[in-house]
């Protein structure tokens, strides 16, 4: 009886220790930072804005006046704008006057977050049967990134919540400008897309400028659009992609953040990665089976396309994982 006695009580005293150290290790609760509302309404308003203008292809009229409007805007919401004003050469043997439209928001902080997109639209529609010598709308292909960020931009400028961090938006041009699909002979001197990513990344705006991170939206806003992790962004910044997929799924859009990788695509945050050293993440619309959507650099890339639904799962992520920093 004293064994079991002991026994008992040294049973009892184990159980004590286990629980006590239960408690003390437990984790606590993430906390969310309050974030503003974001409506895809909105964003869809600023895609049928830039479609309005007609094709904005560097050179054109359609181009001109997208670029004053944007400034307009953004001013307006009190953000400090500024344009990198440069010229490219382009497949072709042409010299492009671009413009890169930079604006910034708490321009004091020193963490700062970077977002892009690509505000220029195709010359040529080079997928498409017909027409295939006319510029694209590029309600996705350009205005679709380009609206979310205006909207993220207004939101941010507008209203009484404000992140802690400061915030540069960067709409790169010359992005859309690489050789025709039907090109038989091609010139591997240099890589004639993403004109203007090209040329800030070695090249900034400010000397020797850093983000913490960026993030890349690009045709983020087609009828059934998937984003699938892509490749570069794996490769370079796969901490921040995991980040933002994880806010995807806990805002309740993981029907749209898929967790499956896709290749990697040639687009403005590789040399943004590479040249500029800064960590970037694609949101993009590519998928691992079928590629790039049946739309694209057609003349299906027009306003008929777009859906207000991925419009609103990229853009409340990325706010979201703004606010949450």
């Amino acid at each position: 009886m004293k064994n079991r006695f002991w026994i008992l009580l040294l049973l009892a005293f184990v159980w004590a220790c286990s629980s006590e150290k239960t408690t003390e290790t437990k984790v606590p609760e993430v906390v969310v930072k309050p974030y503003p509302t974001f409506s895809a309404d909105s964003a869809y308003a600023f895609i049928e804005k830039q479609v309005s203008f007609g094709p904005r292809v560097p050179g054109t009229t359609g181009h001109a006046n997208t670029k004053a409007w944007i400034i307009d805007q953004l001013e307006s919401w009190n953000w400090s704008v500024q344009t990198q004003d440069f010229q490219a050469k382009t497949y072709d043997g042409l010299t492009w006057d671009l413009s890169n439209i930079i604006a910034s928001y708490n321009p004091q902080a020193t963490k700062r977050i970077l977002l892009a997109a690509h505000w220029d639209t195709r010359r040529i529609a080079d997928k498409d049967t017909e027409r295939i010598d006319e510029p694209i709308d590029g309600a996705n292909d350009g205005g679709s990134g380009v609206g979310v960020l205006m909207e993220i931009a207004r939101v941010i400028g507008s209203g009484d919540l404000k992140p802690d961090v400061g915030i540069d938006i960067i709409l790169f041009d010359g992005e859309d400008d690489g050789e025709p699909e039907t090109a038989r002979v091609r010139d591997n001197s240099q890589v004639w897309w993403c004109l203007g990513s090209q040329h800030w990344s070695q090249n900034k705006h400010t000397p020797n400028y850093s983000a913490y991170y960026g993030i890349l939206v690009d045709l983020v806003g087609a009828k059934g659009a998937r984003f699938y992790r892509e490749g570069y962004s794996r490769r370079y910044a796969s901490g921040i992609l995991k980040k933002v997929w994880d806010h995807a799924s806990k805002l309740g859009h993981s029907a749209f953040f898929i967790n499956q990788d896709s290749p990697e695509i040639l687009d403005d945050h590789l040399f943004v990665n590479e040249y500029a050293q800064i960590p970037m993440i694609d949101i993009i619309e590519f998928s691992p089976q079928y590629g790039f959507g049946h739309y694209h650099h057609t003349h299906q890339d027009n306003l008929d396309l777009i859906d207000k639904k991925p419009l609103q799962a990229v853009g409340e992520t990325v706010l979201f994982t703004v606010f949450q920093e």
